[in-house]
């Protein structure tokens, strides 16, 4: 698979994680693409912390309104049924606890379940926006990101080393080589991407891996 086909497994599989009556949250950046995969006659509401609740799939460039856009101000439609609030309202729905899942990308995140996702230091960075309040406000944390980066070092660490967003939040890391749950043996693969093998994932990751007895291979 290309880096495209491999961030598209993520999201998929990702997408397929939500039950009816769900209130999800997409981060910017791969997350929001899980919206496009919300499986056929799965009824959740998607929430963007910038203030509505009703986030559709991507729409056409013909279909852009410049008035809709999400949290990251990429453009967004809106379901029917759908509706805007302020941010106050947002921001109370996140920390009153009733966002079912977040979906957040990352730069590091460590087998305690410690996340880095907002700064790098010495770099210009546009904010810690609602990081923060959606990783301790959410019932699940499930973190979108590539398993390394693009110069090969794992982004599953034994612990960060970049400023933390927050500590013990993370539940699952859905990666281009797996499903990973964070519990008290640190990453424990779950579910194992197509083509990639067990010692292919363990030389990726940098922080403490168990493997399900009965591991599974990772579907769209």
């Amino acid at each position: 698979m290309d880096a495209k086909e491999r961030r598209e497994l993520i999201v998929k599989r990702i997408a397929r994680m939500f039950k009816d009556g769900d209130l999800v949250n997409l981060g910017i950046g791969m997350p929001t693409k899980v919206a496009n995969y919300v499986p056929a006659g799965v009824d959740v509401l998607l929430q963007s912390e910038n203030g509505f609740v009703g986030l559709g799939p991507t729409p056409a460039e013909s279909d852009v309104d410049p008035d809709l856009v999400n949290a990251g101000g990429q453009p967004v439609s809106i379901i029917p049924g759908g509706c805007t609030f302020d941010s106050a309202t947002s921001f109370g729905i996140i920390r009153g606890g009733h966002v079912a899942y977040t979906v957040l990308g990352t730069l590091e995140v460590d087998e305690h379940g410690n996340i880095a996702n907002w700064m790098v230091p010495g770099k210009m960075v546009p904010g810690m926006g609602g990081a923060m309040d959606l990783l301790v406000g959410a019932k699940t944390v499930i973190v979108a990101t590539d398993h390394v980066t693009k110069e090969g070092q794992s982004k599953l660490l034994s612990e960060c080393t970049l400023p933390l967003t927050a500590k013990g939040e993370v539940d699952i890391v859905v990666t281009d080589m797996g499903l990973f749950e964070i519990t008290k043996d640190g990453f424990l693969l779950k579910e194992i991407a197509p083509g990639v093998t067990v010692d292919e994932v363990k030389a990726a990751t940098a922080g403490r891996l168990t493997i399900a007895p009965d591991l599974i291979e990772m579907r769209a």
